[in-house]
Order: C-alpha cells, then structure tokens, then sequence
C-alpha cells in the first residue's frame, strides 16, 4: 500500500484540512505509486502563514553567520544522501540518474554559497555630505516568502529559491508542483535535521488552489515562482495589485547556432545534450538548431543519426539515455506541435511518435527533429517543452542574431564558433540573459545569475549574488553626532 505524506505545518507533519489526497505516480511506469500527498487548500495555507509569521520573528533575530551553519549543515546532509535523494527524484520526475545525481549537487552548491553569504550580506557606508555624520545601508530580512516550484528541478529550483531567502532571515512556505512532491519533503526533512527552528519551514502540497492563496495571501509578501510564461503574467497582475515582490523565472524557446566553422563533433555533442537531456523538460534546453547553409545537410545527418539511435526507458537502468515525459497531459503537447509542425510544411526528419512495447506503461516519446522550420512558424516560436527540435537554416552569422533574437523568450543561447572575434560578437548581440560559447544552451552554474528577457523574466535573478537582494530589503541610516541641526538636500551646505 502506498505511503501517505502530510504537509509540514506550524512544526508538526500534518493533515490536510479538507482530508484530501492525490497520487504521486512514477511517469515510467504508472502502476508505481510513490506516495498519496495532500491535495491542500486555502485554509492549509493560513495556517502555515501564521506558523511563518512566529517562525520569522525568531530566525530574522538569529545572525545571519548563525544561519549560514545551518544551511552548511544541510549542504553536508545533502552530500551524504545524495544517492538516495537521486534516486527518489528519478522514481517520480523520470529524468536519468546521471541528471538527478546533478540536481542534487546543485542543491549541495547552493548550500555551500549560500553558507558563506552569511557572513558577506554586504552594506555600504558612504561619506555623508554633513560633518560629524555617518552614512550607511544594510540588508534586512522582510518577512514571509512563498516559493512555488515547477517539476523539472526537483531538488535544484527549490534550494535555488528557499536557501538564499532562509540565509536573508525570512521565513518560507513552499509549495512543490504536484507532479514532483516527494523531493521537497526529503528536503525539508534535512534543513529541520540540520537544525533549522520548525515554524521557520512550511511545506504545503497541493495543486493551483494553493498556489493562488500563497499569491493572494496578504502577509505573503514575497513571491518566487518558476513556471510557464502564461502562469506568471497572472501571477504579475495579483503580485503588482497587492504591492508585493516578485521574481519570476519562466518559458524560453532557445536557439543553438552552428557556424561552418565549428567543430562538429563538439556541436553534435552539445545539440544532442541541449535538445533531448531531462526529456528536452528545460526552460534552457535546445528547441532550436540554426545552421549555417554550408554545414546543414551533413550536420543535420549526423544530429539524426545520433538521437534516433538514443535508448528510451526507466532513469534508473543503466544504458538510458531519455526518460519520460512527465504526464499525459506533457505527452498530448507535444503532439499536438508535431501535428502542427507537419501542417506548416515543415520535415519530419525522426521521431514523431509514442513508442510500443515495454515502455506503453510509461509517458515516453521519441526524440523528434523537424527540418526546413521557418522563422515566425508555430513551431520555430512556441515553447513545447518536449523532446522536438526544430532546425532552421540560415545564410550568415547576421541572420542566425537576428532567427535567435526574433522570439518573445530570452532566456538562453548558445554558438558554436572557432572565430573569436564572432564569439564576441555573439556575446553582445545575442539578446537571452545568458549565452554559451562552444557548449549547449543547459548547464547553470550555482554561483552565478540565473534568468533571461523578454517573457522569460521580470528582471530579477535566480542564484548568485543577485538573489540576495531580492530577498533582502536595503535599510539606509544615519547617525549625526553634531550636537546641532543639520539639514541635508538644501541649497547650501551648513558649515
């Protein structure tokens, strides 16, 4: 019989408060249930929210070296278990061992640097324009934080958004998508191992109807929230209303550029990679291929070759390549745009189907490729979110810019080049918040910014340095030790 999970409320495992349930079923194999977790509501979220609030006053008194220790604490508990934790994350998302063994050494990364920001959340003193006065800033915690997390991630966007927001002082109530609900509870049973205070933490599982109450909710008032670019315009208007922080990290349509002067055996490398790795589940992963005309026909021979010949199954079996997609509902998407992509024109060059057999119990696809996609085509603009890519031609350098930057996504890109000078070049004019030279358009780094343009983003950043000033406010003071009046922002200096 299948386990039955509760969410982490007020510092106790609890049920939901309407009694409600939903399965957590493996996309490899749907007759492997994980676990029965709360199908929560507005009410669960109230509650947390006031479990929050206490917690808040207790860890923003805490010093933020103090909570650095914890969060190293749950670096190190990461580390130990990071074979299990894979394990699990494989069992419920689908994608191979090889990326959930990654998942969670973004999640120990993270854990690490955000450890050591607790002794670097940096203010400025600055010379005050008045004698005998000092002048200087510092960082603050706000409050309650609501983190709303997608599937594809499990264990990396969760710890990219809840470390950095704990390290600041905030309190955090999370809500993991459905589809991958097991993976965050592990998590939040190590940082209260490691020693974070319980009501600092909630842990409410559930659908949409949870998401809108943590957007809605009044003392929430920061909101983080990974997902589709259409989800997060709904949740801009909610946040913008009610005068709320935002960070929003969404969609993407990302272009790999191969020019006639790449090395191709490093560019097949990167594509196949790129386009098919996590099941091409990625905000960042490769959707389209845009090849100078001199190298098309051959590249495109040997893109095919190499992702037909990719073996399908279970993450956890060795010798697979590309797992599931998540859910039925992910599998009918990209059906629908392969239907789409046959009715503007385009070429099915592999792929375009659900494969028999063994793996009929799963949500599987074959890896697809279209060739001859035109610019502005359904295909070559509309995130899927699938393993299909579509591959673009074009005449020159110029015109690869200008097929890249000519979507409404800006995440990332990517070119592959032996001229530096075109490089360079491509660093500039490619308009994504994040661009690769010689690698494919996946591989954040824990340390450094995450987040894109356009629809992709509202301009904030996940990761870094960045994430540490959204989740902090900037307090200013002043300490005049004239004895006297002094009034600044006047006509003339009182001397």
């Amino acid at each position: 019989m299948a386990r039955t999970f509760r969410n982490f409320i007020g510092g106790e495992w609890v049920e939901p408060a309407e009694g409600r349930y939903f399965q957590n079923r493996n996309p490899a194999d749907h007759a492997d249930v994980i676990g029965r977790f709360p199908d929560s509501t507005a009410r669960d979220v109230d509650e947390a929210v006031r479990s929050a609030r206490r917690g808040f006053t207790l860890w923003s008194r805490t010093p933020a070296p103090a909570r650095g220790d914890v969060l190293r604490r749950v670096g190190d508990l990461l580390v130990e278990r990071k074979e299990k934790i894979a394990d699990a994350m494989t069992r419920e998302m689908g994608k191979v061992l090889a990326e959930t063994r990654g998942d969670v050494q973004e999640g120990i990364d993270t854990a690490f640097y955000a450890a050591t920001e607790g002794r670097r959340l940096f203010g400025q003193v600055v010379p005050s324009e008045l004698r005998s006065k000092w002048a200087m800033s510092y960082r603050r915690p706000i409050g309650v934080v609501g983190l709303i997390t997608p599937f594809n991630f499990p264990m990396a966007i969760p710890t990219w958004k809840m470390f950095p927001a704990l390290l600041c002082g905030n309190a955090v109530i999370i809500k993991p998508s459905e589809d991958v609900p097991h993976t965050v509870h592990l998590l939040v049973e190590i940082l209260l191992e490691a020693g974070l205070p319980p009501e600092v933490i909630q842990l409410v599982h559930g659908g949409s109807d949870v998401g809108e109450a943590i957007v809605s909710h009044p003392e929430i008032p920061v909101i983080s929230f990974t997902g589709s670019t259409e989800t997060g315009a709904i949740i801009g208007e909610t946040c913008g209303r009610m005068h709320k922080r935002l960070s929003l990290e969404m969609g993407g349509k990302n272009a790999m550029i191969v020019m006639d002067d790449a090395d191709l055996d490093l560019a097949l490398e990167g594509v196949l990679w790129g386009a098919f790795g996590t099941t091409g589940q990625r905000c960042t992963a490769t959707s389209r291929l845009i090849l100078h005309r001199k190298i098309h026909d051959r590249f495109l021979a040997r893109v095919a070759d190499a992702a037909d010949a990719l073996r399908l199954g279970d993450g956890r079996v060795d010798r697979t390549d590309v797992g599931p997609l998540i859910h039925e509902a992910s599998r009918e998407k990209v059906e629908r745009y392969v239907a789409i992509g046959q009715d503007e024109g385009a070429e099915l060059v592999i792929g375009g189907r659900r494969p028999g057999g063994r793996l009929a119990a799963g949500t599987f696809y074959r890896p697809t490729i279209f060739a001859g996609v035109k610019p502005r085509s359904r295909l070559e603009q509309e995130e899927i979110f699938g393993p299909v890519l579509s591959v673009i031609r074009v005449g020159s350098f110029d015109d690869a810019v200008r097929v890249n930057n000519d979507v409404r996504y800006g995440l990332s890109s990517s070119i592959y080049t032996s001229d530096v000078n075109r490089a360079f070049r491509a660093l500039e004019l490619l308009d994504n918040g994040i661009t690769y030279v010689n690698a494919p358009t996946i591989g954040a780094e824990a340390h450094l910014p995450f987040g894109g343009v356009k629809a992709t983003g509202n301009g904030h950043r996940e990761g870094g340095w960045e994430v540490y000033d959204f989740y902090s406010e900037t307090k200013v003071c002043y300490v005049d030790y004239s004895g006297r009046l002094q009034r600044a922002q006047i006509d003339t200096y009182d001397v």
